[in-house]
């Protein structure tokens, strides 16, 4: 899922609309606050202001300048375990393939793997 990538992602107008003039109107509050006036009118024009930038963006949306398809939703646990499943199978088959490919360079599996030893370790006790 975090492999996930959609073309139209922040890439509409009405979403660059909204962003940057979040932007301009928080900075201009900001701005106005350093200088010195009042914290809690400059807030509650900013945040007035997001609001109508929002709902300008949204009916941006709804004439065509937004997202043209619903966003994906993501799969649940389920899904992505059903999907799974038929994966470790081809993995499985895989390794099987594998292995005969390796007993085929080797001889045919009559030897033995070179670095394994099948004789038991003696217990060592002081």
């Amino acid at each position: 899922m975090a492999d996930e990538h959609h073309d139209d992602h922040g890439n509409t107008l009405s979403a660059w609309f909204l962003t940057l003039s979040w932007i301009v109107l928080w900075s201009v509050a900001a701005v106005f606050i350093v200088l010195g006036s009042s914290l809690i009118t400059w807030t509650a024009i900013a945040l007035v202001g997001s609001i109508v930038c929002a709902v300008i963006a949204g009916g941006m949306k709804k004439a065509g300048l937004g997202r043209k398809t619903p966003r994906p939703v993501p799969m649940t646990r389920e899904e992505w375990e059903r999907l799974q499943t038929p994966a470790e199978k081809v993995v499985e088959k895989a390794e099987k393939v594998v292995e005969k490919a390796a007993e085929a360079v080797t001889g045919s599996g009559e030897g033995k793997e070179t670095g394994k030893d099948d004789a038991p370790v003696a217990a060592t006790s002081k």
